[in-house]
């Protein structure tokens, strides 16, 4: 671990360090910590599988409450709970960098749900956040839809094999109604019944942004419901390709026009989204 905290304090070129199942105890998580304090290249960390705990779980979050690189950081597996999630919460809340979170499998749970949820109203940077296999009930799910009508960022959230059951399925489908960013939700194996699915399908009518909505393995026996979600994927899916082509189509012409400068002043995010399929 002091080689690796060397390399991150001096070296200037490395940008992906993976420690997966490292054994990473509190001391080296302390020393990891402070050098990402330091760091100013690393942009991708992945400490999945190494008991990291609430108490590690601090003085990371203590790090990216300053870290102004790291874009991905990957705590698969870990014990982090419902208080690590609270302090990773806190750091979203000030982090301007993080724009993957990989929290799969730490024993979260609703309250921990909360908390991130809190952050997610605030936060304007992450944009996939994974919670697999959490154990939240459908109390988080209900505090994670409440944060989706607010967030603009996010595009995918995983919440597959959880607990929300119908009436957090049900909170998540109004705030589908609302949210115009999410793209992918992942929801299998969630105990989630007819009642979720008749939701699901009444918030596709309205939502156009989402083509991904994963709700295999759970006990939607409704047909109906479950051709409707399909069918207006589909849809969704047909018009952004519709939408995404236009564009293109666009930036051609005002290339051709020699004005190609003028919708890059007047809307950056499209101009950036359309030049990397041009």
């Amino acid at each position: 671990m002091d080689k690796i905290q060397q390399l991150l304090d001096k070296n200037t070129t490395i940008n992906n360090l993976d420690l997966f199942c490292m054994g990473i105890g509190h001391q080296k998580a302390q020393v990891l910590a402070e050098a990402l304090k330091i760091n100013t290249t690393l942009t991708t960390l992945c400490l999945a599988s190494n008991k990291i705990d609430n108490q590690d779980a601090q003085v990371l979050a203590k790090a990216l409450e300053t870290n102004t690189t790291l874009a991905t950081l990957d705590l698969m597996s870990n014990y982090i709970g419902q208080q690590g999630a609270q302090v990773l919460a806190k750091a979203l809340e000030m982090n301007t960098a993080l724009t993957i979170l990989n929290l799969r499998g730490n024993f979260i749970r609703h309250q921990g749900a909360q908390f991130l949820a809190k952050a997610l109203e605030t936060n304007t940077t992450l944009t996939i956040l994974n919670l697999r296999s959490n154990y939240i009930d459908h109390q988080g799910a209900q505090f994670l839809a409440k944060a989706l009508k607010i967030n603009t960022t996010l595009t995918l959230l995983d919440l597959s094999f959880n607990r929300i059951g119908d009436q957090g399925t049900q909170a998540l489908a109004e705030s589908l109604k609302i949210n115009t960013t999410l793209t992918k939700i992942y929801l299998q194996n969630n105990q989630i019944g007819n009642q979720g699915g008749q939701a699901l399908a009444e918030a596709l009518k309205i939502n156009t942004a989402l083509t991904i909505l994963d709700v295999i393995w759970n006990r939607i026996n409704d047909s109906n419901a479950n051709a409707k979600i399909y069918q207006k994927l589909q849809i969704n899916i047909i018009n952004k390709k519709r939408s995404r082509c236009l564009q293109i189509l666009c930036l051609k012409k005002l290339k051709q026009l020699d004005r190609i400068n003028e919708i890059k002043s007047l809307n950056p995010i499209i101009y950036d989204s359309c030049l990397m399929k041009y």
